[in-house]
């Protein structure tokens, strides 16, 4: 269990780390991706983005 927590902390630290180089390329503003402003917030849900990452990592992954 303390391993998945690890795990999970570390991928939220590297996806910090590289949301704005994902950003400058055009992840975040594809098709599929929401942003609205709701309450006086803006809120964004990357649908499309993680759908893409997830199979870039999965093809990583069978790959090593």
């Amino acid at each position: 269990m303390i391993r998945w927590i690890i795990v999970i902390f570390i991928a939220l630290i590297f996806i910090s780390w590289f949301t704005p180089l994902l950003q400058k390329l055009g992840f975040g503003r594809l098709p599929g991706d929401f942003r609205f402003r709701l309450f006086g917030r803006e809120w964004f849900i990357p649908l499309t983005t993680t759908l893409l990452l997830s199979a870039v990592a999965s093809l990583i992954a069978r790959w090593l």
